[in-house]
């Protein structure tokens, strides 16, 4: 009975409003014209704002490129009215015409692949070991006593100083090649993690405690969160390191890849392959920084942009 009731209120509540905003709508009708509330036009941007947002856009492109551009200018200028000598500076179009041949003959994606194989794979394991062990050595404060000496002795080690203990122990296959990449990679990132974890609000540590929060809890809310952007900085370091790294191991013992390019185009003394191949290094470190600035980002939305 109550829910016949309800219903019936609801019928008569429905029809009252519907007779009131036909009634309000012929008042409206009715009025002089400069009384009538007249409707709100669709929103629109103008095209005087659209056209300054275009020109905004170009603008701040023009503006990151020009430093680029003024260099490839400088570049193709300066051996071609003998202020540098073309025979060791090419112009930068003869570089371009080398690159577009690398890459017709399928020379550069050749080496292209080795390189990243190596590359990529001693960044994936050196993130897939260093992260967990910085959050473990920044967390407990015995493990950081501990190992922290030991961590100093290696990290003031440069890798390449121990380029020949990796050949002689691994040989001068991939092994070693990928090892010496892993252990370059690992030191930025350990160490930012291990900052990272230290430097956690403890306001926050001490909200989540009181909140009765467990350990793997605590790192998922808060920890990780807090951290993501100073252990992305050492990702970020640790991917240029893997390909710096790597074009000089694979200077001194390998068949292929973009540091072999390099040097077998400097001993027959192919200048414009050797720029063309350095080139190559610079763009794959410039696309390899953007993708981790993009996941940074996609992980760090939670972050007020400043």
């Amino acid at each position: 009975m109550s829910t016949t009731v309800e219903a019936a209120v609801e019928v008569e509540e429905t029809r009252a409003k519907a007779e009131a905003e036909a009634e309000a709508e012929a008042v409206r009708d009715l009025a002089p014209p400069e009384v009538r509330t007249p409707a709100r036009p669709p929103v629109r941007p103008p095209a005087a704002a659209l056209a300054r947002r275009v020109l905004r856009g170009l603008r701040a492109v023009a503006l990151r490129s020009a430093a680029i551009l003024a260099l490839l200018a400088l570049w193709e200028t300066a051996p071609r009215l003998g202020l540098v000598d073309a025979t060791f500076l090419p112009p930068v179009s003869e570089v371009a015409k080398a690159w577009w041949e690398l890459l017709g003959s399928g020379q550069l994606a050749e080496h292209s692949k080795a390189s990243l194989a190596r590359s990529f794979g001693g960044f994936g394991i050196a993130v897939a070991v260093a992260v967990p062990l910085g959050l473990l050595i920044g967390w407990y404060r015995p493990v950081a006593a501990l190992l922290g000496p030991l961590l100093e002795v290696f990290r003031n080690t440069a890798a390449l100083a121990l380029l020949p203990v990796f050949v002689l122990l691994l040989g001068i296959g991939e092994t070693s090649k990928v090892s010496i990449v892993v252990y370059a990679c690992v030191w930025p990132i350990l160490l930012n993690t291990i900052s990272a974890v230290g430097n956690a609000d403890p306001t926050l540590v001490k909200l989540a405690r009181s909140m009765d929060l467990s350990t793997p809890k605590l790192f998922q809310k808060v920890i990780l969160p807090a951290s993501v952007p100073v252990i992305f900085t050492g990702i970020r370091l640790a991917g240029a390191v893997s390909i710096l790294v790597l074009v000089a191991a694979e200077m001194i013992g390998a068949k292929a890849g973009l540091g072999y390019l390099i040097n077998a185009s400097q001993f027959n003394f192919a200048i414009p392959q050797m720029y063309a191949g350095i080139v190559t290094i610079s763009a794959i470190g410039l696309a390899f920084n953007q993708i981790l600035v993009t996941i940074e980002r996609r992980l760090s939305t939670w972050r007020v942009p400043s």
